[in-house]
């Protein structure tokens, strides 16, 4: 079993940044694709970003392109988002999420960490 923990979430002002991290326990052909997925108080989880272990392969949100960056740390089994320019709308619940498919879909996603709370005050 993979265990996905997050962390670097946090309440930052409009503008501002902050990088999220996301260590999992173990890799296998199951967690290949890392995604970053948010959900907000009221509305339904939502694709924030994806990217293969290599960084070669990676795709954003529109609402987020331009502003959010992965990157990984293979020796570490740690993802990154980087989250820059941030607005008050990109605050929510942000999940990491470990699978083996680039997708933006949930349900193509085995393995999803606990969440971490980023608040973007305005």
């Amino acid at each position: 079993q993979v265990q996905l923990v997050e962390s670097g979430g946090g309440l930052v002002q409009a503008g501002g940044s902050l990088r999220l991290s996301c260590t999992a326990s173990t890799r296998t052909w199951r967690t290949t694709v890392m995604g970053w997925f948010r959900q907000a108080p009221g509305k339904e989880r939502e694709f924030v970003a994806l990217s293969d272990w290599s960084g070669e392969h990676t795709n954003n949100a529109n609402s987020v392109k331009g502003r959010f960056t992965m990157s990984g740390d293979n020796a570490k089994n740690t993802m990154y988002l980087q989250m820059s320019s941030l607005k008050p709308e990109d605050t929510a619940v942000y999940y990491c999420a470990a699978g083996s498919t680039l997708s933006n879909k949930e349900r193509d996603y085995h393995y999803w960490g606990q969440g971490t709370q980023v608040t973007v005050s305005s």
